[in-house]
């Protein structure tokens, strides 16, 4: 075997599973790149929803605001076969961008986003769609929240309520984050005016743990640092830790053993999209997998599934920014 050949297996073998020192151990199963129609694809969120997957991203001419994003959901039955089944926009004057998907109590799908008027291109308005059956969007947009309060990282509670970290004053200087709370998805009441205690936060994913406790990833939008918080009881009282590590479109998940990933993009060694293994309690973050990717990328979305970690992302390593589909097993979990 040629020196070539040698090398080209070792950094596969490193790519794709845990470094030593980790407690989980991850393997790229696969990776599809499922839609690449508009000129800029990005910011994704994946569910499961009435037995089929849906994935909602930004379409649009470029990453920044452009005039013309639009928020695309496609559909599949299997993973490998998509169709897009609604475009999503709040008018030729907006903006739209960052989808966020939610099965709510009754069985309806939400899902959220932000717009920019072109008119004051540094505002933000957040929007609420509702749909029974993933295809009929027709219950939207609704405004939701405070305007130019970004309500970014929205989750449900498994007894079926609604919160959301928002960030702003986007008109001020500088930006932190607000904790929400809502029982219908249209209508939030501020729970912590200040919530993450940085002055420089911005997208939070949230997490709630099957032991009760919730988790908060929040990057900053300075410096080289981000912070995690823990709630043990309700929503009010949460401590934060400092991580060593600078993020970008955070997502969270927690596997049947109770471990804990975050989705994120990482900076130190190449922009990437990677998997990570997150330690709350400590605020230790490990990178576990390194997704293909590089360049424009991040904002995955995580499910559990048969066995399996299903991770939608977006990159640009092939070209323009691209939606793609990975399948990660982890180690032990195979079969749960």
């Amino acid at each position: 075997m040629s020196t070539c050949l040698r090398l080209f297996g070792m950094l596969l073998i490193v790519s794709t599973i845990a470094l030593p020192t980790a407690a989980v151990e991850l393997e790229l199963v696969g990776v599809k790149k499922v839609w690449d129609k508009a000129p800029h694809n990005a910011f994704t969120d994946l569910v499961r929803f009435q037995g089929k997957w849906y994935l909602a991203f930004r379409e649009a001419k470029s990453h920044g605001v452009a005039g013309d994003g639009d928020v695309r959901v496609i559909r599949s039955e299997d993973g490998k076969r998509w169709e897009s089944v609604a475009l999503l926009d709040v008018g030729p004057k907006w903006d739209t961008r960052d989808a966020k998907l939610n099965v709510l109590k009754d069985g309806r799908l939400m899902l959220n986003s932000a717009a920019a008027p072109l008119a004051d291109v540094r505002s933000r308005q957040s929007f609420a769609w509702f749909s029974k059956d993933g295809i009929d969007w027709s219950d939207g947009p609704h405004k939701v929240g405070e305007l130019d309060w970004w309500l970014w990282g929205v989750a449900v509670r498994p007894d079926g309520t609604i919160f959301g970290v928002g960030y702003g004053d986007l008109k001020k200087r500088p930006v932190t984050t607000r904790l929400y709370e809502s029982t219908d998805g249209k209508h939030y009441k501020t729970l912590l005016p200040r919530f993450s205690a940085t002055p420089t936060s911005g997208e939070t994913a949230l997490l709630f743990r099957k032991d009760g406790s919730t988790v908060a990833l929040t990057r900053e939008s300075r410096g080289e640092r981000s912070v995690v918080g823990v709630a043990k009881e309700g929503m009010t009282n949460w401590t934060f830790k400092v991580l060593d590590k600078r993020l970008g479109g955070p997502e969270l998940i927690e596997l049947p053993d109770g471990t804990v990933l975050a989705g994120t993009r990482l900076y130190p060694g190449g922009t990437r999209t990677s998997i990570c293994e997150l330690d709350p309690e400590k605020g230790k973050l490990t990178e576990l997998l390194r997704l293909p990717s590089g360049g424009d990328t991040s904002y995955p979305g995580f499910v559990w599934h048969d066995g399996l970690l299903w991770v939608s992302y977006y990159s640009s390593h092939e070209g323009k920014s691209c939606i793609y589909l990975a399948k990660v097993r982890v180690k032990g979990l195979d079969s749960k």
